[in-house]
């Protein structure tokens, strides 16, 4: 069995290639045809040497995802159906908009998570991607588009971690992956566009503060840990407290001076006046300081069993005014690829529960709307 090349950041494939007997500056070669150029054949490589071109087919290989499906939406947006083998595949999503194009991409055939509001979630968990199998979405979707627009620029220019999966479950492979992605030899992207998004694995938000902080986006969705024990069930090993404090931590080493929360809005169940205040009482008070941050509100995106509706939109608005009237940066998402389920939360791809989320999330008890003043 053949190496994948797309498994390397750049110190990996420096070090294949000395195994090899190749100096530095041809792995840095094999990476820009890779990454900037979208090669998959090694007799693309014309400044490789013609010994290392005949050599490499039979140690390696360029091998891409197989594509099971490519849907466009009418707003732009394209979502992918990749196959990763076993049964199971993963979506992937492109969102074009003026001033930025962004990538949004999964690190996990399913989710072990199991938030109560997200698609993925329901699915229930099958195994982490490879390093290979998280940077072939992007390197797909990156030459693809090139191609599709006709351009010699790079298209992709934000990515986002917030497909199918917890990224910081799958530390390993992540990490790699987000090398690749900021190197100049590879994307070239700024760590201020390259965000990762968390429900919350607070170990692991501590790890990547020191091994690549990137931007951090947190899966909040509660304001106490009564509801998010609920929405978002890691919040019972690290609760909200544990999670501000990780947070604080980050920022020092971020490449922004805030953390995103997001905050999916949901019908009766946190979407309150009271649910806003207290929100406000955790950012602007906790650790003494408060964590300085902005809150993007995201319509919640129904699906089948889910048992949840969206909060209508004056609740969202009036929830957005008194975040924003008491200094909060707040933004409400705007739906996107809507009519080909690639919104925020939908993401399902095709997974084989080991895990038994979607049991569990079936057996637990409906949400209840949780008054804060009564907690």
């Amino acid at each position: 069995m053949t190496v994948n090349l797309l498994d390397f950041d750049l110190e990996g494939l420096t070090a294949f290639c000395e195994q090899l007997g190749e100096k530095r500056f041809r792995a840095v070669q094999l990476f820009r045809w890779i990454h900037q150029k979208g090669a998959s054949r090694f007799d693309e490589m014309s400044d490789l040497a013609k010994s290392l071109r005949e050599k490499l087919p039979s140690v390696c290989s360029i091998t891409g995802l197989p594509v099971l499906s490519r849907q466009d939406s009418a707003d732009g947006t394209i979502k992918w159906l990749f196959d990763v083998g076993d049964g199971n595949a993963v979506e992937t999503v492109f969102i074009p908009e003026d001033d930025r194009g962004t990538l949004c991409v999964s690190s996990q055939a399913g989710c072990a998570v199991g938030c109560r509001f997200c698609s993925t979630g329901h699915q229930g968990f099958s195994r982490n991607l490879t390093t290979g199998e998280i940077l072939a979405q992007l390197w797909h979707a990156e030459h693809f588009l090139r191609q599709h627009l006709k351009s010699s620029e790079r298209v992709v220019t934000n990515v986002v971690m917030m497909g199918m999966g917890e990224p910081l479950q799958n530390y390993s492979a992540l990490v790699p992956a987000l090398r690749v992605m900021l190197d100049d030899h590879g994307y070239g992207l700024s760590r201020r566009r390259v965000t990762v998004s968390t429900s919350g694995v607070v170990p692991m938000i501590d790890r990547l503060a020191k091994d690549c902080p990137v931007a951090l986006a947190v899966s909040l969705h509660a304001p106490n840990d009564q509801l998010r024990d609920v929405l978002v069930p890691i919040n019972r090993k690290y609760p909200i407290a544990e999670l501000l404090d990780a947070c604080l931590r980050y920022l020092p080493a971020a490449p922004r001076d805030f953390i995103t929360f997001e905050y999916c809005m949901l019908d009766g169940v946190n979407d309150q006046p009271e649910h806003a205040a207290q929100l406000l009482e955790l950012v602007r008070h906790h650790g003494g300081r408060g964590v300085p941050c902005k809150f993007n509100l995201i319509p919640f995106n129904p699906f089948p069993d889910s048992g949840l509706k969206c909060s209508p939109r004056p609740v969202v608005q009036a929830f957005a005014r008194i975040l924003s009237e008491a200094g909060i940066v707040t933004t409400v998402r705007k739906t996107r690829g809507d009519d080909i389920d690639a919104a925020c939360g939908q993401l399902a791809g095709d997974v084989m529960d080991r895990t038994q989320v979607a049991r569990r999330i079936a057996a637990a008890q409906p949400i209840r709307f949780v008054h804060p003043a009564k907690e």
